[in-house]
């Protein structure tokens, strides 16, 4: 849940210059679509809103259903009169779209309240950041060598290819898959990058075990919850957002959400949706016919077997058809006070659709491109504690000799935590300071199973509260994993796919982008800015 600020390892990566604002292609063939839906209001259905209504226009109606708070993973607890992050925490300064998002909505960033981090292994600190930069770097250098050189020089290279998706999007480019928008960014090795073991990858580049073991880790441990057998790519959106080069949104970062889908004028609907059927209209188009219920059958008389047939030739690519003309759908949701459907255009799924994660949603008079969506959601409890460290456990037993603000672990059996980290609340003053390892302060722990009491009373003296949420925070990772579609049905989309490629806010951000750019240039018949190749060389020569 939480990017976390790992600074003794890596230096900062060199800034990218921000692309313009996106040129909103100029042919529009056909009517607009009069209604949108967007399930889920987390980063990704509130970005999703935002996007739509960019492309689609002030005309169009867009709903945003929400079964929870908005927000999603995105959330606090409050703990003495002061709120904390227990979610999402953290935001890379590369994250363009979330920079974007806080300057159009008029938001603060939060101010940094420095701290030392150190690595525990269940019997000792075996890495510590000191306050000389020079002195970290030499360190690392006598312990592991080369390896962190070795290992920047890779995320760098990540990192500088993927921030092309700003530049493409800029220019109005849409993917119909996460596989093709990795391809776009770094070809096979990007998709073969998710298939592949972080651990492998970076033995093959020349990184010790031993760096491994003890930096890269910790670093998956406190970001994932999880090993380093995880793909690689994850791994790096992990390690790239393992720099000191962070920040949040003063307030919380759930501002971002509740911002976008105010900027976007969406109607916010506290339902939860049950389930998705396509609904025929009046009029069908496609490349060589226009079919009208007077010269066709009604609406209503239209069959699935016509339903799937008109879906076919979209993905056989044998039609031009006008999707938006061709299929509505109907959404049945249930509120506090009953149950309803509404007729929609355009529908964007942005919540998971794993059935471990609880997922009840159902998909009725159509086939989706999976029966079921392979894995499931890793969990992760989030314990907000406001006491007293028990900084014995770490081996210094004066609390006041104990330096750190955040403490990482190896992946040692015997250790029932990944992190515990001392917490600034979501509104920081301008006198505010760091409480002292001898005061009592709020620290955050992440652990794979909730704690017991004497779990507590190990790494606390003491303690006046414990706030706990279990999240299913991220995909549970795995090396043969098959990446969800985007597209399940003419004009229905999935958004969370992405997440089995990474997990961030800023991912979320990227796909609520393409699809709002998807569904626009399938709506209006534009299929010269989906899936194309070479797009450096195109938008060059665009230039």
């Amino acid at each position: 849940m939480r990017r976390f600020r790992f600074s003794i390892f890596v230096p900062l990566l060199a800034a990218w210059s921000i692309v313009g604002e996106p040129e909103t292609p100029t042919h529009v063939d056909g009517a607009p679509p009069s209604k949108i839906a967007v399930v889920g209001a987390g980063i990704g259905g509130s970005a999703t809103a935002h996007f739509l209504r960019q492309h689609f226009g002030p005309e169009v109606q867009v709903d945003v259903y929400e079964k929870g708070e908005v927000g999603g993973r995105l959330a606090t607890v409050t703990v003495n009169h002061n709120d904390y992050e227990s979610g999402g925490s953290i935001i890379h300064s590369l994250n363009l779209h979330m920079q974007e998002f806080v300057k159009q909505l008029g938001l603060k960033y939060r101010r940094n309240v420095a701290g030392k981090t150190a690595v525990f292994n269940g019997e000792e600190m075996i890495l510590e950041e000191t306050d000389w930069y020079l002195l970290d770097l030499f360190r690392l250098w006598w312990r592991y060598g080369i390896s962190f050189i070795r290992l920047q020089m890779w995320v760098e290279e990540i990192m500088e290819k993927f921030m092309r998706i700003y530049k493409y999007q800029a220019h109005g480019y849409a993917f119909s898959s996460v596989e093709e928008l990795l391809d776009s960014l770094g070809g096979s090795g990007f998709i073969n990058m998710t298939k592949r073991p972080l651990s492998d990858s970076l033995l093959e580049l020349g990184v010790s075990q031993r760096f491994i073991d003890e930096v890269i880790a910790p670093i998956m441990r406190v970001n994932y919850g999880q090993n380093v057998s995880i793909p690689a790519f994850v791994g790096a959106v992990s390690l790239a957002g393992a720099q000191n080069n962070l920040w949040a949104v003063e307030g919380g970062n759930k501002m971002v959400c509740s911002g976008l889908l105010k900027m976007a004028n969406a109607n916010l609907l506290q339902a939860q949706v049950n389930s998705i059927s396509p609904v025929p209209s009046d009029t069908v188009h496609t490349s060589n016919s226009h079919m009208t219920n007077s010269t066709m059958a009604k609406t209503k008389e239209l069959s699935k077997d016509t339903i799937n047939k008109i879906v076919d030739l979209h993905q056989t690519g044998k039609t031009e058809y006008v999707i938006g003309d061709a299929l509505e759908y109907q959404l049945n949701f249930t509120t506090a006070t009953g149950t309803g459907s509404e007729l929609y255009n355009i529908v964007v799924l942005a919540t998971p659709l794993q059935a471990s994660i609880g997922s009840e949603l159902q998909f009725q008079g159509f086939t989706t491109p999976f029966d079921q969506l392979p894995g499931s959601y890793h969990s992760t409890v989030a314990t907000i504690v406001h006491g007293y460290l028990n900084t014995s456990f770490f081996g210094f037993p004066d609390p006041r000799l104990f330096p750190f603000a955040s403490v990482l672990t190896t992946d040692t059996p015997s250790l029932f935590f990944n992190s515990v980290a001392s917490v600034c609340p979501v509104n920081i003053s301008a006198g505010f300071r760091r409480k002292q390892p001898q005061e009592a302060g709020v620290y955050k722990v992440f652990s794979p199973q909730t704690l017991d009491k004497p779990e507590l009373k190990t790494l606390f003296k003491s303690y006046y509260s414990v706030q706990v949420t279990e999240w299913q925070a991220y995909p549970h990772y795995g090396s043969n994993q098959r990446l969800p579609p985007v597209e399940l049905h003419p004009n229905l989309y999935y958004l969370n796919g992405i997440e089995w490629a990474g997990s961030a806010m800023e991912m979320s951000s990227v796909a609520a982008k393409n699809i709002a750019l998807l569904a626009y240039h399938r709506w209006n018949r534009q299929m010269e800015m989906v899936d194309q190749k070479d797009l450096m060389h195109r938008i060059k020569t665009e230039l």
